[in-house]
């Protein structure tokens, strides 16, 4: 019996295979894409050889497979598109190629090339046993090289590690003098570059995230459950409007280490999770959990694990310019993230547009209350005047009116809005979209 696409996956290792490539749309050049669907399917036939055996022949009919849906030597009109997946400039669809083989160790995985319009010359990568980076692209002689992004504009502080690490321990104030002092040439944003710090990224699920209690935000577990119940009358519908073949996609945007990423995956509630962070080196930990989490393993080893029909990416890319075609998703997560957006009217505006009808944004953030002294500390360095918002360490939202106001500028609508206080300093955001 022969191995559809999704049930190959699952036979791959731990390091290569939870993340497969996205569920990519192959089309004419000159139709209109739709959506291709690989369902599971049985395996028993051949099970029965030796475990390696077994990951060979799933590594060399994936390979098979995904050239086929990209079209080989004899079928050049096909061109692939991911179905959500867009330029984050033009939101054009994107034409995805394979680069490389699943052969080899089992630490390897597929290289990606996603190209916008032949006119704009834009051209991203990723990997699979990674992530896609959609915040950068790369010249089309350096999609091989994924960490060699080499441009003449500003870099970010991202770009040096050890800076980025000693600015973490820099109180606020000082953090943008030291940076332009050790360098000119690196841009730096407070409240987007301090996650950019591997030191920050290794110690978020070590006592960082824990310490947001304090503030009343009510812990992983139980966020998780009110965002998948808020979430799950727009599944339902499309579960019900498809008659069970799709069951919607899910962005947790600022996932960071995939403290929520890996809960929506291991739900199996969704057909595609996409854990969206701007950091490289939270997406670096995410994946490292992912690989380490057991009941991932599981559903990579296990045909028959209920996690294994759920499709996870992970992406680099900003808030302020969502890599997604419009009205591709059913619902979007960010749990205590948007007091670090800098551009905070455009990313709640990106939302908006991403979000199908009747799509739902479940937040969490902190009120200003909560970073008085951080905020006095900047005043006091900066004379007593307040400094401009792209200095600040982070959004100081007011208040819940002051949220709902910037709700409603990014299209939401104000009967299909809900903010509330929780405790001393978190606001729980709840928002739909409206029908056409």
């Amino acid at each position: 019996m022969k191995l559809t696409l999704a049930a190959l996956v699952v036979l791959l290792s731990p390091a290569d295979a939870f993340v497969p490539p996205s569920p990519f749309v192959p089309v004419a050049s000159s139709s209109t894409r739709t959506p291709l669907i690989v369902a599971n399917s049985a395996v028993a036939d051949e099970l029965d050889a030796p475990a390696s055996d077994l990951r060979e022949i799933a590594r060399q009919k994936q390979k098979q497979a995904l050239l086929g849906l990209l079209g080989g030597p004899d079928d050049k009109s096909r061109i692939v598109y991911d179905p959500v997946l867009a330029d984050p400039i033009s939101k054009e669809p994107l034409a995805v190629s394979v680069k490389g083989p699943i052969l080899g160790s089992s630490a390897s995985g597929f290289k990606l090339s996603l190209r916008a319009s032949p006119d704009s010359g834009r051209v991203y990568a990723g990997r699979t046993d990674a992530y896609i980076n959609l915040l950068e692209p790369l010249n089309e002689s350096t999609v091989d090289e994924i960490d060699d992004k080499k441009n003449n504009s500003k870099k970010t502080v991202s770009n040096s590690p050890l800076l980025s690490s000693i600015l973490t321990f820099t109180p606020p104030p000082l953090r943008p003098i030291i940076a332009n002092a050790a360098n000119s040439d690196i841009e730096y944003i407070p409240m987007r570059d301090l996650f950019t710090s591997p030191s920050v990224s290794f110690a978020y699920e070590r006592g960082w995230r824990q310490g947001f209690a304090a503030a009343g935000f009510p812990g992983p577990d139980k966020e998780f459950e009110m965002a998948r119940d808020y979430f799950a009358p727009v599944m339902e519908k499309l579960r019900d409007q498809s008659n069970g073949a799709q069951r919607g996609t899910v962005v947790d945007m600022s996932c960071a280490t995939g403290l929520f990423t890996r809960r929506f995956a291991k739900s199996n509630e969704y057909s595609r999770v996409i854990g969206c962070d701007y950091s490289d080196s939270m997406l670096t930990e995410a994946r490292r959990r992912i690989r380490a989490d057991p009941e991932l393993r599981n559903a990579i080893n296990d045909p028959t694990s209920k996690s294994s029909s759920t499709r996870l990416d992970l992406v680099r890319c900003d808030v302020a310019k969502i890599p997604l075609a419009s009205s591709s998703i059913e619902a979007l997560h960010a749990g205590a993230a948007m007091h670090c957006w800098p551009e905070i009217g455009p990313s709640l505006t990106e939302i908006h547009r991403v979000l199908v009808s009747g799509g739902r944004y479940f937040a969490t953030t902190f009120l200003a209350n909560y970073f008085q002294n951080v905020s006095g500390l900047e005043n006091a360095a900066n004379g007593g005047v307040q400094v401009e918002t792209s200095m600040q360490a982070f959004q100081y939202f007011p208040s819940v009116e002051y949220l709902k106001s910037l709700l409603l500028d990014a299209g939401f609508e104000e009967d299909k809005i809900d903010v509330q206080l929780v405790g001393r300093s978190c606001v729980i955001i709840r928002c739909e979209k409206s029908g056409i």
